[in-house]
């Protein structure tokens, strides 16, 4: 997720720029200003992105001094004309991330009202977080975890918008879960469980889209990482080139659950070994899972 601010006054490449290996890919983006949006929208699509996605989910303070995030929810004639912006500036998706309600109003009328109000604008595509965002007296963590779940909105939505796509979100974290939740919406997003167990997500291509092609192995994931790390830091320079950790701290994960798993999380966080901004270090951490896997 990006910020129109930091598209319209920062450094745009660094914001932007990403690997071909990464498609399909969608730029989220966080403002309120249909103007704005719309042009950083026609950015996301001069740089190659598969969709542009409004971000009308996140509910830290910090976002709602910005005017974006849940905060706009209250605020669904905005939405729309911030979406119809984008809509008609390019020729990519426009998708919206949104909450099922603000505070503690949850009832479903308030999502059904607000889908509705904001596809006038263009948008048929919705990803609902199946929580609702209290704005006020919880953290982002919390509200990621107390805030009730309410998965059965998706169901509803999806009837009484047969033509849009229904995407639920929240708690999602076994393929089990994914699979009820298929059968009422049409599609299910992961997030914190693709982030702390990325190689949970190699099952999906068999489970879901019918490929199956043996997976790559985590040390064959940790290879292709070193040779994308290589070229990543032969390829920039400069103030804001980046650095090793940048890659690797997206990697703690990949031996979640496995013996060595914690060998390899210190080695890849370990300040001074960082610091020679070396992609061999990858191997090195892999190779200290492998006696700690043949033990086991």
């Amino acid at each position: 997720m990006v910020t129109t601010g930091a598209l319209l006054h920062g450094d745009v490449p660094r914001h932007l720029d990403f690997d071909a290996a990464e498609h399909p890919v969608a730029l989220q983006l966080g403002g309120s200003e249909p103007e704005d949006l719309a042009h950083c929208a026609r950015l996301a699509e001069k740089w190659g992105y598969d969709e542009v996605n409004l971000n009308c989910g996140c509910p830290s303070e910090r976002v709602q001094r910005g005017a974006f995030g849940a905060c706009l929810m209250a605020e669904p004639e905005l939405v729309r004309d911030c979406v119809k912006a984008m809509a008609d500036a390019v020729s990519i998706p426009v998708t919206v991330k949104h909450r099922i309600g603000i505070d503690k109003t949850d009832d479903y009328a308030f999502v059904r009202d607000f889908v509705g109000t904001v596809a006038e604008g263009g948008a048929t595509v919705f990803m609902m977080h199946a929580r609702s965002a209290w704005l006020k007296g919880l953290s982002p963590k919390e509200n990621r975890e107390i805030p009730p779940l309410r998965y059965e909105y998706a169901q509803r939505l999806k009837q009484d918008f047969p033509d849009f796509t229904i995407v639920v979100n929240g708690g999602i974290s076994t393929h089990i879960g994914v699979e009820a939740q298929l059968a009422q919406a049409d599609g299910v997003m992961i997030g914190r469980q693709a982030y702390h167990d990325p190689y949970w997500m190699a099952e999906v291509d068999a489970r879901w889209f019918d490929d199956h092609r043996e997976p790559l192995s985590r040390a064959e994931v940790v290879e292709a990482m070193r040779d994308y790390a290589a070229r990543v830091l032969a390829s920039s320079s400069g103030k804001h080139a980046p650095h090793l950790r940048n890659v690797v701290r997206h990697m703690l994960g990949l031996y979640q659950g496995m013996p060595g798993a914690r060998a390899w999380r210190r080695m890849l966080s370990d300040a001074a070994l960082l610091s020679a901004n070396d992609p061999d270090l990858l191997l090195r951490a892999a190779a200290l899972t492998a006696p700690a896997r043949l033990a086991a």
